[in-house]
């Protein structure tokens, strides 16, 4: 096995055979989202869709959970700047190419989901090829209560693989979604237990190795191929929305509303 650490190690890379795990590794804040953590795993994505001698991926995080969403600490930093500020249009473009990355990623992607899963952390589900799901984890896009809307195209996705009643719950109504749930929904294959989901993960993968890469992608194309155009054209307009309801009043009152609940918290 070989290891590859990208952004002082905020995002791990270890390839084993044809196949790479990729680690979210921020296990202090839960995997939550910062521009470090933004900028590595797009750079780790576009690195992976680049290396012949990787014919999938597993992307996990370290830790307790998978990945909390975006981190509303530093969140709250860029959205109290000014719409132009450069720091803040940086942040949404690295967000930007990292999806991207991800819609047009060119070989099976694998998810090992363990403990939370908010935000980006589910959203991210929905351009995954299998997802894995630990016993005990619990997934959740908490938009509407931020005043905000869906991204990661999964104002598309989840319709699309959940059935419209189940996306609702998660997009509109931003509830909790057990394990169990997110199988049930046709967005993951199967739940594990906690102690056996990284060598399930990686059992699954393996199998890809028999495959030659090019038929791999070969197909993958044409899997996405009448999906894409749709995929992107709900990118686009989220991110866009997303623009627009960033920093507004209501995001801003939502977000001082968790800190204030965060802060009762550790009292």
């Amino acid at each position: 096995m070989t290891a590859t650490d990208t952004t002082d190690k905020i995002v791990l890379i270890e390839r084993e055979g044809a196949v790479a795990m990729l680690t979210l590794n921020r296990p202090d804040r839960l995997n939550a989202l910062n521009n470090a953590l933004l900028t590595g795993l797009r750079d780790a994505m576009q690195e992976l869709a680049a290396d012949d001698s990787v014919h999938s991926v597993i992307i996990t995080g370290a830790g307790r959970a998978f990945c909390a969403g975006a981190d509303l600490a530093d969140m709250s930093q860029v959205n109290t700047k000014d719409l132009n500020d450069p720091s803040r249009a940086n942040t949404r473009n690295v967000f930007d190419e990292l999806e991207q990355a991800f819609e047009a990623f060119p070989k099976p992607l694998i998810a090992a989901v363990k403990g939370l899963g908010v935000g980006f952390g589910f959203t991210l589900l929905g351009y995954c090829d299998h997802v894995f799901v630990a016993e005990g984890a619990r997934l959740r896009t908490p938009f509407s209560q931020l005043g905000l809307c869906p991204e990661a195209s999964a104002s598309y996705t989840f319709p699309m693989r959940m059935g419209w009643a189940e996306a609702s719950r998660a997009l509109l109504m931003g509830e909790w979604f057990t394990a169990n749930e997110v199988v049930a929904s046709g967005l993951a294959q199967l739940v594990v237990s906690p102690e056996h989901l990284i060598d399930t993960a990686r059992d699954f993968a393996s199998r890809y190795e028999q495959c030659p890469l090019q038929s791999l992608k070969a197909t993958k194309a044409l899997m996405l191929a009448a999906h894409l155009p749709h995929i992107h054209a709900a990118r686009v307009a989220e991110n866009a929305k997303m623009r627009e309801l960033l920093g507004t009043s209501a995001n801003k009152q939502a977000l001082a509303d968790f800190a204030s609940r965060a802060g009762k918290g550790r009292s």
